[in-house]
């Protein structure tokens, strides 16, 4: 009688890759997570491929950061490398990758900034621009998705304009049509190494009060050519999750984030839940409401889990 059931093919592992690490480093704040060198990550990638799974999401970390994230698009930037080296040895993995600036920035904002005073904002235009470079960095490296996930208006149609007119058409882009500017970020700045280094992002992500917005956010992504949408947080945004797959019809992803991964994990070291029940529970909500696609930091211990 169960109406809903999870499969490995629902899970995307998302993988931090970094220049400045020789050897695997754990992240404090996310037990059972790391940043990897390159020479590890193909026998990660491998790895996960042999449990079942279908596909991972690179996060880049570059030694060099600057004011125009010249390391997002360099042709040996750390992402463009990775993919080379999972693509030799995993040809039938889907490779997706994160494709934002914030990781490549020197003050940790996911566009070019103009400061006035104590004021600054983003500069659209000239995001887009950068945004729409990385994208093709990515595919020309050998990248099978490419994800937006910056929140600046136009990126879908600039990135989908600049795949197509360079023989990128079957590149698919998996944009964050909705990411709103939540709390539950902390863990993956400290694994990506992208905390703002002054104001907060709050002019560019969503408001977390705002549902009817996210809906037009993702009107205008699906018009300018997203393969795929997400909803960024998970849990707390378990509605939209559920209004954009209803409306649209469209393959919906939801990013089931650090912060959310860090507080199960810590419930589970206090002895106050069962980790494997715990997050077999929320997997099935999140499909439940509406993901066909789930990235989740436990898509290995979900694998396993699934096999039993």
């Amino acid at each position: 009688m169960r109406e809903t059931h999870l499969s490995v093919h629902n899970f995307v592992l998302p993988l931090f890759v970094s220049e400045k690490v020789a050897q695997r480093r754990p992240i404090a704040s996310m037990p059972g997570v790391f940043q990897l060198p390159v020479k590890e990550i193909a026998d990660e990638a491998r790895a996960a491929e042999d449990l079942g799974l279908q596909a991972v999401l690179l996060f880049g970390i570059p030694k060099k950061k600057d004011e125009q994230a010249s390391g997002a698009y360099a042709e040996d930037g750390i992402v463009q490398k990775a993919l080379r080296v999972i693509k030799s040895k995993c040809p039938d993995l889907v490779t997706i990758t994160d494709v934002c600036l914030c990781e490549y920035m020197s003050h940790g904002h996911c566009g070019v900034t103009n400061i006035d005073g104590d004021h600054f904002h983003v500069l659209n235009d000239e995001t887009v621009e950068l945004l729409a470079k990385t994208a093709l960095s990515h595919a020309t490296a050998g990248a099978d998705i490419v994800a937006p996930s910056d929140m600046m208006d136009g990126r879908v149609g600039a990135i989908r304009a600049a795949l197509d007119a360079t023989g990128f058409d079957q590149t698919a882009i998996m944009s964050y049509a909705a990411k709103f500017a939540s709390a539950f970020y902390g863990p993956f700045r400290e694994a990506a190494e992208s905390p703002p280094q002054f104001g907060d992002r709050r002019s560019y992500q969503m408001d977390i009060a705002n549902a009817k917005e996210a809906l037009r956010e993702v009107a205008l992504d699906i018009d300018e050519g997203a393969d795929i949408v997400m909803i960024k947080p998970a849990l707390p945004y378990m509605d939209i999750l559920w209004r954009v797959h209803e409306r649209f019809g469209k393959p919906t992803a939801v990013y089931h984030v650090s912060g959310e991964y860090a507080m199960v994990k810590a419930a589970v070291e206090k002895g106050l839940l069962n980790e494997r029940d715990a997050v077999l529970e929320i997997m099935t909500a999140l499909k439940r409401a509406g993901a066909n696609i789930i990235v989740t930091y436990w898509a290995r211990e979900l694998a396993r889990w699934l096999r039993e």
